[in-house]
Order: C-alpha cells, then structure tokens, then sequence
C-alpha cells in the first residue's frame, strides 16, 4: 500500500522535528490524554501519533502494545491529509482501507477517528486517534471532546519545546558565566602579580635614589600600591570563596595589616553582614587607610566596627589616638588618604563622618551603598 504525501511535506517533517519529540520514551502528561480519550469515545484504543518520514510514533497508546509501526498501513497518514477531523466508522466498507492487513488481518480494526495535531503554521504532525475493533460512530460530544484533547496535546508539545529551549539557553548562560569567572579570576591573579612588581620596584628606587624628597614619594607611592594590591588579594579571595561577609573580609584584609602598623593593634566587631560584590574593593580601601591613618597618628588600639545600613554596609575606625584637631575639616585635608576616603563614600552615594571617640581618639564613620 502506498499513501499519498502533502505538497508541504518538507515543511511539515521540519515542524514535527522542531519538537524533537520523536523516539522519547512515555510521558504521564500524554498518558492520561489517551486515556481519557479511550474512555470518552468509549473505544479500547487511543494514540497520541506522530508521523514520520516512512513510519508513525506513538508517543502515548492505549491498547496496542507497540511504539511504532510502518506508514504503509496507517490510518493517520491518510487522517493528516484532510484538513482536520477524519472518521471511518467501517473501515471494511472504505476504499482507503478495505484491503489494509490492519483490517483484513490481525487486530481486525473496523473503528477510526482522528483529531489532527496541528502546529501554530497549521502545519499537521500527527494525530489523536481513537480506534475499535467493531464498526461504530462518535456521538457530537464525543467528536468535539477528541478535538480538545488534540489541542491539549499540541499544547503540552509547546510547552516541552519551550522548557528544552529555556533549559539549553540556562545551560548556555551558566556556561558564558563560567567562562567569564574564569577570564575574571585570571585577570584578578595577574592584576595582584602586576601590583607587587611594581611595588617592589617603587620600593627598590626609593632605597637607591639619593634625593631624600624623591626617594619619600617613592617610599610612599610603594606603600599605596601595595595596599591597593593587599585590598585587591583579600577582594580575589572572597570572590573565589564565594562569600560576601563584610567583616570576614574586613578580618582577613587586618590581620595581613598587623604588621604594617605594628605595635597598634585592631580589634573587629560586628555581625556577619552581607555585602555586595561592587562594595567589597572600597571597603578594603577604607578600612586600610583609616586604620593606617589611625597607626601613623600615634595610636595604640583600634577598633573596626562593621555593621549593615540602608541598601548598604556601615564600616567606624575608632581609636585611642591623641584624637582630631579642634578645627579638622577633611575637604581640607591634603594627604592622599582622606581624599581617597571622600572619593569612594561619595561614589557608593555615602556619609563620611568624624568626630571624637570613648578614649578621646578619633571616631570616623563612612556608609556605602550598593546601586550607586
């Protein structure tokens, strides 16, 4: 037996393998269809069937016990030839049919009815399709109730196309985030590589200049490019940790400074507050300066407070010093570091405030907030 193809034939194949539905093993969603289907048209067979080149899926059945059998003999191959409903109440009594094995042979199907499956193009890719084993006909509520089903099974078969594309675009995203992390974090290493050497060389200039004012400069440049490579480290190691503590970073970035400022020494307090990525770097570069600031003016104890703030984090130095003058304006200020401090609280949309501390010392107080 031979069945006539549909003049869009190329494109309807396309359609159905755009769902990439073919050969899949059995779903419950279409099950139940089927099963419902049977037991409206009260008939022991119903497939959810798709159409291939040369042969026909069943992605759902009840009461046939196969998965897929040739085209030749398909009742569906000629239902996706009509426009949407096709009916053989007796299939011995119908040309197309009357000498199929299907009928003349074993299982002696008489019954047929098809409800097409058609993409959002029209494009049909198969049928819902009751059949029996006796000749009978499908009542007006029963032909309408197979044709609803058939859009529900066009529906779940969007729906599966849609979740296996927004699952390979996931897994296409998380594999460019993956990329980027790893571009980030190799860019991250030879930033900090880059930053000691040219500490280090700063460094060896100032000792072998003659020049004491040059080789001050020098001396100082080192120190800031250092910090700025300290802050970046402790930034890296928190990014790879995968943590966003502001005090585990703050903890971690002073206990590398110990040494720096010894004999002063700092004590942290505080909760574990959450802290946005982008306020990671200026709140190392804030906290390094006021507490060097704090060691280089003579104090002994200093205490770093980190706390959370409105859409943001609250960092206070607080130390034993001899305290601020009586006319201290930090917009006046000329050393590097205060400047620095101004500058990263007024680009995180912040405060900086100052003033005296329990122990008479100075008591500063910057917020930074994330989306500035």
């Amino acid at each position: 037996m031979t069945i006539a193809l549909r003049p869009d034939e190329d494109e309807r194949l396309a359609a159905l393998a755009s769902y990439n539905v073919m050969d899949t093993p059995r779903e419950s969603d279409f099950d139940d269809i089927v099963r419902l289907a049977s037991e409206i048209c009260e008939t022991p067979v119903a497939v959810v069937n798709l159409i291939g080149d040369g042969r026909q899926f069943f992605k759902a059945e009840i009461g046939l016990g196969v998965r897929e059998t040739p085209l030749e003999t398909s009742f569906c191959g000629h239902a996706i030839l009509d426009d949407d409903f096709m009916i053989v109440p007796d299939a011995t009594l119908d040309h197309r049919f009357d000498c199929n094995p299907l009928v003349t042979g074993d299982p002696g199907l008489r019954f047929y009815a098809g409800a097409l499956l058609k993409t959002a193009a029209g494009l049909p890719i198969g049928t819902l399709c009751v059949l029996d084993f006796k000749p009978k006909d499908l009542a007006s509520h029963q032909r309408t109730a197979l044709r609803t089903l058939a859009n529900q099974v066009m529906t779940q078969l969007e729906l599966r196309r849609l979740n296996t594309h927004l699952a390979e675009r996931v897994a296409e995203v998380e594999a460019e985030r993956d990329r980027s992390e790893m571009l980030g974090r190799e860019i991250d290493h030879r930033v900090m590589n880059s930053l000691q050497f040219v500490s280090g060389l700063l460094a060896m200039q100032a000792k072998t200049t003659d020049d004491r004012e040059a080789a001050h400069q020098l001396g100082l440049a080192s120190s800031r490019v250092s910090t700025v490579a300290r802050v970046h480290r402790h930034f890296y190691v928190e990014e790879v940790a995968g943590t966003t503590s502001a005090l585990a970073y703050a903890e971690r970035l002073l206990s590398d400074l110990s040494d720096v400022i010894a004999p002063c020494s700092v004590r942290t307090a505080g909760q574990p507050t959450p802290i946005a990525t982008a306020l990671i770097m200026p709140l190392g570069l804030i906290t390094n300066e006021l507490v060097t600031n704090a060691a280089k003016n003579g104090a002994q104890r200093v205490e770093v407070r980190i706390s959370a703030s409105d859409g943001g984090v609250r960092i206070e130095v607080e130390d034993d010093g001899p305290g601020l003058p009586v006319d201290f304006d930090p917009a006046a200020r000329k050393g590097l570091g205060l400047r620095v401090v101004r500058s990263l609280v007024d680009q995180h949309a912040g405060v900086l405030t100052f003033g005296s501390g329990r122990h008479g010392g100075a008591l500063f107080s910057a917020t930074l907030t994330e989306g500035s």
